[in-house]
């Protein structure tokens, strides 16, 4: 476990979710699926203030292997959208945990953090996938 990951809650769908306070969260696709993926080429983002529903398509990744769809961990409106990736989405591929976030949403509930993974049930999750 990496201190960039130890905080940070995890979908089956490959979404990490980043808790900033104030009911307030960031959302990213994991290291994993980026390595997965390949060499992303194109993001499509929502844009600040649309309303995101948990385990609903919020946009789609595409890399030099497929176009692959976001899902959002949680609901809420998102209220900054991470701009530097129309012009450099492969800071997905270089910085997962960092630069390369998406969104940040505002949660609508936030209990839905609860049904999230943590860093060691992800890693078992991803192992269990590749057994």
């Amino acid at each position: 476990m990496t201190n960039a990951t130890a905080n940070l809650l995890y979908s089956k769908e490959h979404e990490w979710v980043l808790s900033l306070g104030e009911n307030r969260v960031r959302i990213g696709i994991s290291g994993y699926a980026q390595h997965q993926l390949g060499d992303i080429v194109f993001v499509e983002n929502p844009a600040e203030g649309d309303e995101l529903t948990a385990n609903e398509t919020i946009g789609t990744i595409e890399s030099v292997k497929a176009v692959s769809d976001i899902y959002s961990p949680v609901s809420g409106t998102v209220v900054s959208v991470n701009e530097e990736l129309e012009s450099a989405p492969e800071t997905i591929n270089e910085q997962p945990y960092d630069a390369g976030w998406l969104v940040e949403v505002e949660l609508s509930n936030p209990e839905e953090l609860e049904a999230l993974l943590n860093e060691a049930e992800y890693q078992a999750f991803i192992n269990e996938g590749e057994e």
